[in-house]
């Protein structure tokens, strides 16, 4: 199962329904997400966060980001569980549904389309979805547009998108540094 490589991540999850759809929205992520690194170019992320599975250590620090933002935003824990899930997805399709060279630019929308096209398998009521898939959709923030497409992503509006923007934005600091363990745990 794809989703065991963020184990720790999940437990932060407190509803065990959630928690399901979790693991059932990783499992359906494509493989190379669990393979390669976080930039295409190694230009915007820290060291850490580039070479084999660098994209998933960037996961990790982002939701390690949340949980301590957590502790200053008192939100009640549904809406914490969809954070978290909102970050341990959001750049689940970086280079598209089938591995393509670059990131795609449109990244934050198609996890709206990969949850609506496994939504007989998920629990998740279409408020939850909805939330996740805003959440995703705005999660690069100012970077909403680019030379090369014509797409214009959404802005963080609600609480939760910036907090799952911000959670992005300081995983990718090369000046936040992070030390993992064998497994690609973050060392306490």
């Amino acid at each position: 199962m794809k989703y065991k490589v963020f184990e720790k991540e999940l437990n932060y999850i407190s509803d065990e329904r959630l928690k399901e759809n979790a693991k059932i929205i990783l499992n359906n992520l494509p493989d190379y997400f669990y393979k390669i690194q976080a930039a295409s170019s190694g230009k915007y992320h820290p060291s850490y966060a580039l070479g084999d599975k660098g994209l998933v250590r960037h996961t990790k620090t982002a939701v390690n980001f949340a949980i301590s933002l957590f502790d200053i935003y008192k939100l009640d824990n549904k809406t914490k569980d969809l954070v978290i899930i909102s970050l341990l997805i959001h750049d689940g399709l970086k280079k598209g549904f089938l591995e393509e060279k670059n990131t795609r630019f449109d990244h934050p929308l198609l996890i709206g389309e990969l949850l609506i096209s496994i939504k007989n398998k998920l629990t998740l009521t279409d408020d939850e979805i909805k939330e996740i898939t805003e959440n995703v959709a705005s999660h690069m923030g100012r970077w909403n547009t680019s030379n090369y497409s014509d797409v214009v992503l959404p802005l963080p509006i609600t609480l939760t998108q910036k907090l799952v923007h911000m959670c992005d934005y300081l995983s990718s600091r090369k000046q936040i540094s992070f030390n993992f363990d064998e497994n690609n745990n973050i060392i306490q």
